[in-house]
C-alpha cells in the first residue's frame, strides 16, 4: 500500500479546530491496565490538565471505545469491523456508529507484519488505493510515528515510572506538530493500541 507524497500544507482538521494548536504540543497519555472495560486512557496537557478521556462502552463488547473531550462530550466512536483480514477499525463522528456519521478507517497495511503499520482512509477516499496518512508502530518499544505522506504529525513514545507500574498504568508521552488535530492522533493511537493487543492474544 503506497501512501500520498510530502505535502506542505499543515494536516487538515479532522476532529474539531480546537484540538488544533499553532504550536507542537507534548501530551501525556495514561491507561489503567486494569479496568472492567479492558483499558480506559486519559490524556493531560503539559499543565497536568485532562483534555481528552477514552473508554471502551459500557455494556458493549471490548472491541468499541468512545473518544471524548474533558467535559465528557462524544467525539469519536470508534469500533472494530468484523470478519476482516487487515483488522479494520471505523470511527464514526460523536456517539454513533451510523453511516452518515463515518470520519475515517485504519487498517493494517499487510495482513502479516513484525512491526504494526497502519493505514488510514478518510471517509471520502472511497477506492483506498492511497491512504492519507500512515502509522508506523512497534508494540515492543511501545512507540509509533503518524505520518501524512513524507511529514511526521506525531510521535508516541513509552514513559517509565515505578509509581505507574505499582499502580498498574501504562503512560506514554505524545508529541504532536504544529497545526495537527490531537484528538484525531490520540484516535489513531487508541486504534493502534487495539489492533496490537489483539495480535498479542492471537500469538
Amino acid at each position: 500500500m503506497e501512501f500520498q507524497a510530502q505535502q506542505q500544507q499543515p494536516a487538515s482538521v479532522m476532529v474539531g479546530q480546537q484540538f488544533c494548536a499553532p504550536y507542537q504540543i507534548e501530551l501525556t497519555v495514561q491507561r489503567k491496565r486494569l479496568t472492567f472495560t479492558g483499558g480506559d486512557f486519559t490524556v493531560t496537557d503539559s499543565n497536568k490538565n485532562i483534555v481528552l478521556k477514552v473508554g471502551g462502552k459500557m455494556m458493549s463488547f471490548h472491541d468499541r471505545r468512545l473518544l471524548q473531550d474533558a467535559a465528557g462530550n462524544p467525539l469519536l466512536t470508534m469500533k472494530q469491523k468484523t470478519l476482516t483480514m487487515h483488522c479494520r477499525w471505523e470511527a464514526f463522528r460523536g456517539d454513533s456508529s451510523n453511516d452518515k456519521n463515518f470520519a475515517f478507517t485504519a487498517k493494517k497495511s499487510s495482513v502479516f507484519q513484525l512491526k504494526t503499520a497502519l493505514d488510514v482512509f478518510m471517509a471520502g477516499n472511497k477506492d483506498e488505493k492511497v491512504s492519507d496518512f500512515h502509522v508506523k508502530g512497534s508494540y515492543f518499544d511501545r512507540s509509533c510515528t503518524i505520518y501524512q505522506g513524507g511529514r511526521i504529525l506525531a510521535e508516541m513514545r513509552r514513559k517509565y515510572t515505578v509509581k505507574n507500574v505499582l499502580l498498574g498504568k501504562d503512560t506514554f508521552a505524545v508529541i504532536v506538530q504544529p497545526g495537527v488535530d490531537y484528538a484525531f492522533v490520540i484516535a489513531l493511537i487508541i486504534i493502534l493500541d487495539e489492533i496490537n493487543k489483539e495480535g498479542t492474544q492471537q500469538d
